[in-house]
């Protein structure tokens, strides 16, 4: 369901400027510099309200969390919770997954989230997925030898096909689960998740580790000259 528009977004992201980052470029490689000492960096896709981000900043001050969302009305609501809650080691960029190499240097991210993305559940739109390897490739750019991703869906369709999806970015799925709280809540919930808990949706959840890239294969050797094309 699409976010409504809010008619006040303006003022209220202007009351949270502290908490935005508007040229995300210009901090390329210098990212900690926002929290000196920050033990790491870590980067959320698509933060949505916020909760998650900000509880789990909340818990671990020492370290420095970027949450990346396209939606500025979701986004203010998120900048409004960090705010509120006195934050100075969580911010926030307007920008697409897509745009990561150009805001980060590579390995500069120690973790990155993806949490109840989009499961685009047509096939023709899975290269839209934040799982699809067109997106792992961006992602191994910015985290190094390694590094994490962090992977919550309630939708068991874009959970079976992330997991199978992972090694072709070169990234190993560990603490694979279908059921994430089946004896106990596990970690933070996303607004999202707490709903879909509740309902007794079962939540996926996995750790996908970066390591080397499948081989590749080899490409067609172009046509000799004066060869007939079939």
């Amino acid at each position: 369901m699409r976010m409504r528009r809010k008619k006040n977004l303006i003022p209220r992201m202007e009351a949270c400027a502290d908490w935005l980052i508007r040229e995300p470029q210009t901090l390329r490689g210098h990212w900690r510099s926002l929290l000196p000492g920050a033990q790491a960096l870590r980067v959320e896709l698509g933060c949505g309200k916020g909760r998650f981000t900000c509880e789990t900043a909340a818990a671990e001050p020492e370290v420095l969390f970027v949450a990346v969302e396209r939606v500025p009305d979701a986004m203010v609501m998120a900048m409004e919770r960090a705010r509120d809650l006195g934050l100075r080691n969580v911010f926030f960029v307007d920008a697409d997954a897509a745009g990561l190499p150009d805001f980060f240097a590579p390995g500069e991210v120690d973790r990155l989230y993806i949490n109840f993305c989009d499961p685009w559940p047509t096939k023709r739109h899975a290269k839209r997925r934040l799982t699809h390897r067109n997106f792992l490739l961006k992602y191994r750019q910015v985290l190094p030898d390694r590094g994490e991703i962090h992977f919550k869906t309630d939708n068991a369709g874009l959970f079976a096909f992330s997991v199978e999806e992972f090694p072709a970015g070169g990234f190993q799925p560990t603490q694979v689960t279908d059921d994430l709280h089946r004896d106990g809540i596990q970690g933070v919930m996303t607004d999202y998740e707490a709903k879909f808990h509740a309902m007794g949706t079962p939540i996926h959840r996995c750790v996908a580790v970066k390591g080397e890239l499948p081989p590749q294969p080899a490409e067609s050797p172009a046509p000799a000259e004066g060869d007939k094309a079939e």
